[in-house]
């Protein structure tokens, strides 16, 4: 499963359906908002999502992922909109029946949705300054 979401991203609920009987663990990533980048003070985040592209993507990662290790059950939500300080931002779980399945498919998912889907991620910062983070083409807007 792979989704978009405007809401808070409830770790509790996203981890139990990832949970099944043949799995030896889970692995989960929680990408978490932090107050600081690079020298700077951030005060909240702003994630833009082109969302019909990114969830066809978002699929597409999770089923290569599938192919590359097999797990049994696997989840990533991604928030879009306003986001405040301590709110996560992206969650990965990936049950499987072997911790090693489970830490490399929980990588590869996270590390090619960052990388692959469109979503922009623009930080406020408390001086009123705010700037996209690794989007060349946001620079000048």
């Amino acid at each position: 499963m792979f989704a978009i979401s405007d809401k808070d991203i409830v770790v509790d609920e996203l981890r139990d359906q990832v949970k099944n009987a043949g799995s030896g663990g889970v692995c989960v990533f929680e990408g978490w908002v932090r107050n600081q980048n690079e020298g700077r003070t951030v005060q909240r985040l702003e994630y833009e999502v082109y969302a019909p592209l990114a969830i066809v993507e978002g699929k597409k990662v999770i089923a290569e992922a599938k192919q590359r290790f097999p797990f049994l059950e696997a989840s990533c939500v991604h928030r879009s909109g306003l986001l405040e300080i301590g709110d996560c931002a992206v969650w990965v779980g990936v049950s499987a029946p072997h911790r090693d399945e489970a830490f490399k498919a929980c990588r590869y998912i996270i590390d090619e949705i960052k990388v692959r889907l469109p979503i922009w991620k623009k930080e406020h910062y408390v001086d009123g300054d705010s700037g996209w983070v690794n989007c060349e083409r946001c620079a000048n807007v």
